[in-house]
């Protein structure tokens, strides 16, 4: 492979992991195809992917009709759990956001992690975004973990892991968060299955053909 190409590649990788940072639902293309197999290997079912993009989509919608643009609020949802990061300016208006959330179709859970603190800027969005893409990277890089059965956000530095792993994976995967550059906290929004229960979640291989 040629240096040129090599790099393109490299920086097509990147971008792609800064994009999904940003957003959750896009699907990472890479040389023009979109990796539409992560799906197939999520640990929810397909009814749950759908109800979260759902609920990502209809609180943030909800959370603009009601408060308009004073607050920067970001919705994440895993199997139905909610996650609110973010920034208000009161504590009432937290309170309120989580409240809006709550009466969204679907939602089984809140885990209010708003600030009241003024809105971040540009900058810190952008800090954050990159933070979420070495993660996800480290994620990948690491063997011992699969990286797709996280979800990974990061707000003012502090990194929130979401998704249905074992304690052995939460545990590996939270130490690859800590030991990323960037990430000043880690916390931990999962939901913990044992290890019978993901051998039942992975593929079966196909049985081999009974020769005649």
């Amino acid at each position: 492979m040629k240096i040129a190409t090599r790099k393109i590649l490299t920086m097509t990788v990147v971008a792609a992991s800064l994009a999904g940072g940003l957003s959750a639902c896009a699907p990472i293309l890479l040389g023009g195809a979109a990796m539409g197999s992560l799906v197939a290997t999520d640990r929810r079912t397909s009814g749950a992917q759908l109800e979260d993009e759902g609920i990502e989509l209809r609180s943030a919608s909800r959370i603009r009709e009601n408060l308009g643009e004073r607050v920067h609020v970001n919705v994440a949802s895993y199997n139905r759990q909610v996650l609110l990061t973010g920034e208000v300016p009161s504590a009432q208006d937290k309170q309120l956001v989580e409240q809006v959330v709550s009466r969204v179709d679907n939602v089984r859970s809140i885990v209010n992690e708003i600030s009241v603190l003024g809105n971040s800027t540009l900058t810190q969005r952008s800090s954050d975004a990159l933070v979420t893409g070495r993660v996800k990277a480290g994620m990948v890089d690491a063997k011992d973990v699969f990286a797709n059965a996280f979800k990974v956000v990061t707000e003012r530095g502090t990194t929130y892991l979401m998704g249905r792993v074992t304690l052995r994976e939460a545990n590996r995967a939270t130490d690859i968060a800590r030991s990323t550059t960037g990430v000043q906290k880690v916390v931990r929004v999962l939901e913990i299955i044992s290890e019978e229960q993901l051998q039942d979640m992975l593929p079966k291989p196909a049985p081999a053909e009974t020769r005649k």
